[in-house]
């Protein structure tokens, strides 16, 4: 499994709901079993984006086509990064010249 990064900022949609927010996160929990994923954390943040979230996924399309269905609620507007873990990154930079 690899780990992933969400970003989001809620949508006009979604600050006017901001209320649901605890609820939709564990939706998007739930949902997110159902593409494989797993959840490991959720932050509501201050600064530039409203809500960071940490999940386990086993591939690249696993997690795409979980974006694309949280977007499709309306509520949030995303930002993925692929995160590397310390063994990770070491394998990477073990294949540099």
């Amino acid at each position: 499994m690899a780990t992933y990064v969400i970003l989001a900022k809620f949508t006009d949609q979604g600050i006017k709901t901001v209320k649901n927010t605890p609820k939709r996160a564990a939706q998007v929990a739930e949902m997110a079993t159902g593409f494989g994923c797993k959840v490991t954390n959720v932050y509501w943040t201050l600064g530039e984006y409203d809500v960071v979230v940490t999940l386990d996924a086993p591939d690249d399309q696993s997690l795409c086509a979980l974006g694309m269905a949280i977007g499709a609620q309306g509520n949030v507007h995303t930002q993925t990064l692929r995160a590397f873990t310390k063994d990770e990154i070491g394998a990477i930079v073990a294949k540099l010249p």
